[in-house]
């Protein structure tokens, strides 16, 4: 029997693999979340695989464990999960009429019969704003959607009315991008449709 694990307690995420038909079960991850370089694409895949690695190892037999992490960057500048109400409006005023990018990165980590796979890669996603009033963005944060989200916005919630532009997947932006997953997954020779919990 083969088990498909999310190593993370995001419920967006455990949205989109249900949404995709993948069955999965949750064991979140006890790794610590630091970033350490200015290069988003460098820091997302390290963080995802830190995550993906630290419940792969603890978990015996047959298995595949998705571990991944989102970041929003704006002109050079990597932003994670806002630790304030005030930081979180910061982040919005400096979006707010301007462009940004989504980075996810993913790792997959596969035991299968004592052999061991691993891959990790990155999708982006471009992202345009409407310009917000200062009272939209208050507004925005007492529905208190932005605490737990990269950029202190999410895409899938209340914020879907100041999207102007998308480039690149949606769902990549939600925090898992499935389309690319799923490729991935065929690659390394794993048809996720006849996987069972």
């Amino acid at each position: 029997m083969k088990n498909i694990i999310l190593a993370s307690a995001s419920p967006r995420r455990r949205d989109i693999l249900t949404q995709a038909g993948i069955p999965f079960t949750v064991c979140v991850s006890q790794a610590e979340e630091v970033i350490d370089t200015r290069d988003p694409a460098k820091a997302v895949k390290k963080l995802s695989a830190l995550k993906c690695r630290e419940v792969f190892d603890r978990t015996p037999g047959d298995v595949a464990v998705i571990g991944a992490d989102t970041v929003v960057v704006y002109e050079g500048e990597i932003y994670g999960k806002p630790g304030s109400p005030e930081e979180a409006a910061r982040m919005l005023e400096k979006f707010q009429g301007n462009r940004h990018q989504v980075y996810t990165g993913v790792t997959v980590c596969i035991r299968e019969k004592e052999e061991e796979k691993t891959r990790t890669f990155h999708e982006t996603t471009e992202v345009v704003f409407y310009p917000m009033t200062k009272e939209e963005i208050q507004s925005y944060i007492a529905t208190g959607e932005p605490e737990d989200k990269a950029g202190a916005y999410g895409i899938q919630g209340k914020a879907v009315v100041f999207i102007k532009e998308i480039h690149g997947d949606y769902s990549n932006m939600v925090g898992l991008p499935a389309a690319r997953l799923y490729q991935e997954l065929k690659e390394l020779g794993i048809d996720i449709r006849e996987w069972q919990i």
